[in-house]
This record gives C-alpha cells, sequence and structure tokens, in this order.
C-alpha cells in the first residue's frame, strides 16, 4: 500500500535519514521506533508530504507521489495524525471533525447555509467520533478537551477523511496509564481495515498492534522484521531497547 524506496533528507551536514527503505502493506500496523533524534518524524512528514526528499522515492498502491504535496496525498487516502495536537480549540469537537469530513468529500461552501446544519457532513463526523470513543463529547469545546480526549479527536480527523493509509505520529504521547491501552484498543480495531504506520516510544502499545516493526538509528534502518525478531536483535538492544525488552 505505501513504500519507503532509499527516502533521505538532509539539513546541512546532518543527514536526518539516509537511505530508508520500507514497505506498509494493506491492514497491516507497521511501527518504526528509535531513540529520539532517529529520524522517525522526519520520515512520517516525507511519507506524509509536508517534506520533500533529497533523495529516493515514495508509492502509494504503485503510484509514485514523490512529488506530490500533503492535500493531493491526502486526497489519495493518506491521513495522519501530529506529535503535537492541532486542533481548532474554539470549535466543538464534531465541528473540528466536520472540517475534515468537508475537505474530503468536496463539499462546497454555501454562504446560505450552515454547515454544521447539513446532515450529510453530521452523520459522517458522528461516525468517526463514534470510532474514536468520543461520540458523548460531540458539543463540548475542543479546547476544554482533556489532553488524553484531544489525542482521540485528532484520531476522529483522521478517520472522517476515509484513508487507506494512516500515519500515526506518537498517539499516545502525554497519555495517562489509563488512557494509552483505550488507544492501543481503539487502533487494534482498526487493523485490517487501514494501513497504520506507528512512530511511537510506548513499547508496550508497539507490541501490542505492530505486525513488523522498523528500528531506526542516526537516520538509518538498523532492523526491520517481526516483533519477535526486533526484541532478540542484539544491535537493536543496543541501540534502543536495552532493558525494555526483559521487563
Amino acid at each position: 500500500m505505501l513504500e519507503a524506496r532509499g527516502l533521505t533528507r538532509r539539513f546541512g551536514a546532518l543527514a536526518a535519514n539516509e537511505d530508508v527503505t520500507l514497505t506498509l502493506a494493506a491492514g497491516e500496523c507497521h511501527a518504526v521506533i528509535g531513540p529520539n533524534g532517529a529520524g522517525k518524524s522526519t520520515l512520517v512528514a516525507m511519507l506524509a508530504g509536508e517534506q520533500r526528499p533529497d533523495g529516493g522515492s515514495v508509492m502509494l498502491a504503485g503510484e509514485d507521489i514523490t512529488s506530490l504535496g500533503p492535500a493531493a496525498r491526502a486526497r489519495r487516502g493518506i491521513a495522519r495524525s501530529f506529535q503535537i495536537t492541532q486542533l481548532c480549540r474554539d470549535l466543538t469537537v464534531r465541528e473540528n471533525v466536520m472540517l475534515a469530513v468537508q475537505a474530503a468529500s468536496g463539499w462546497h461552501w454555501g454562504f446560505l447555509r450552515a454547515a454544521r446544519n447539513d446532515r450529510g457532513l453530521t452523520v459522517d463526523a458522528d461516525a468517526s467520533l463514534a470510532a474514536a470513543g468520543l461520540a458523548s463529547r460531540a458539543h463540548i469545546p475542543a479546547g476544554l478537551l482533556s489532553h488524553g480526549e484531544q489525542r482521540q479527536l485528532e484520531l476522529a480527523i483522521a478517520l472522517s477523511q476515509a484513508p487507506r493509509v494512516l500515519l500515526l505520529d506518537e498517539p499516545a504521547a502525554g497519555l495517562g496509564a489509563a488512557e494509552t491501552p483505550a488507544l492501543a484498543a481503539r487502533l487494534a480495531a482498526l487493523k485490517g481495515r487501514i494501513a497504520m504506520l506507528l512512530v511511537e516510544h510506548d513499547m508496550d502499545t508497539v507490541f501490542a498492534l505492530a505486525d513488523r516493526i522498523t528500528v531506526l538509528a542516526g537516520g538509518r534502518v538498523i532492523a526491520s522484521g517481526a516483533p519477535a525478531e526486533i526484541r532478540a536483535n542484539r544491535a537493536v538492544r543496543e541501540a534502543y531497547l536495552g532493558d525494555v525488552v526483559d521487563a
């Protein structure tokens, strides 16, 4: 479904990513892990079209999308979440999702009618909120949500675009011990339906969800394989996992 071929991104003399190659199959959850500064967020930005690679290519279902920007990639079925939540805080939870539904559906703006009263937009938005576990909070201003609920809302916004590929950049960041398992359960329910690339530091979440794991260190891929292979890989243990695999 999604393929990175030899992606390289440099900032001056610093190579944030160097010859990164990985694939994401339809319905699969492929996790990308590594220490801070390993190039994980840069990789997600290149896959989403927010940064152009200095070398390599990005393929979506066999189509070369390397030259396309984020809007064109979104129209082709790539949605993403962000490490730092980005919401319209003064709008309600439902209205935040309705904006995404408008953009994804090609809904035409009409100044003589209120978008919030459009039943088609409302139904689609509410379905995404239910999938993200926020149905009961639809009328609350987004700025009043807890941090965990804001992460849920960002997931609902991504799901409202009916994506083929979901790029998740640290979705569990800042969540409490009680919130993280609930998020993992919601993502697990999406497996088999949406291809997910998961960048995450919470190893319990990674090993609970991932079908495959790619490990970055210093901008390069040092290992890629099934979770059991990654747990047993000496180079991965030395570079990143350490005692986590024995916990």
